[in-house]
Order: C-alpha cells, then sequence, then structure tokens
C-alpha cells in the first residue's frame, strides 16, 4: 500500500521515473481547470483559450506518442522476425 507522501518511486509510461502520487495531466484535465478570480486577477477568457491551446497540444502529443509506440512494437516484432529466420534451427545444429 502506498502512502501519500511515500518516497516510493513508480515507472510512468512515458520513461520517466515519477512519485507515486504524481500523475500525468490529461488534455480534459487541462481543458476543465479553472482558476478563482480577484479584483485584480487574470482575464478568465485568456486564461481558457491558453488551456484550450495546451490540451490541444497534449492532445496531439499522446496521439504522437501512441503512433511512437505502435511503430516501435512493429519493429521489434520484425526484428525478432528476422531474427528467428537468421538463427540455426536445432537439425543445422545437430549436423555440425
Amino acid at each position: 500500500m502506498l502512502r501519500r507522501n511515500s518516497p516510493q518511486r513508480l515507472f510512468s509510461t512515458v520513461g520517466e521515473y515519477r512519485s507515486a502520487t504524481y500523475a500525468p495531466l490529461r488534455p480534459w484535465q487541462v481543458r476543465g481547470r479553472r482558476f478563482a478570480v480577484t479584483w485584480r486577477g487574470l482575464d478568465p477568457d485568456e486564461v481558457g483559450a491558453f488551456l484550450d491551446r495546451v490540451a490541444h497540444d497534449l492532445t496531439g502529443v499522446y496521439a504522437e506518442l501512441a503512433r511512437s509506440r505502435e511503430e516501435n512494437q512493429r519493429i521489434k516484432d520484425a526484428l525478432r522476425r528476422w531474427q528467428s529466420s537468421q538463427a540455426p534451427s536445432m537439425r543445422d545444429l545437430a549436423r555440425r
């Protein structure tokens, strides 16, 4: 069981070590984020536009990451097939 302030580290899906309490932002989380408005606060429309832009960029990054993982798996599978075809069979080794 992991406690909230546990120093234990987990391997994230993007290849970096992160704490157990860290969760990468998703586009819908960025779009849904709201900030308190103060008397001299930020322009809510400007903040919303920026968050939409960040969320859009995150969507693209996650899509590219998925494509890269698929390509990586395809290359690994092709390499395994090639290595298997190049490796001597047990019969070939027995003849030696």
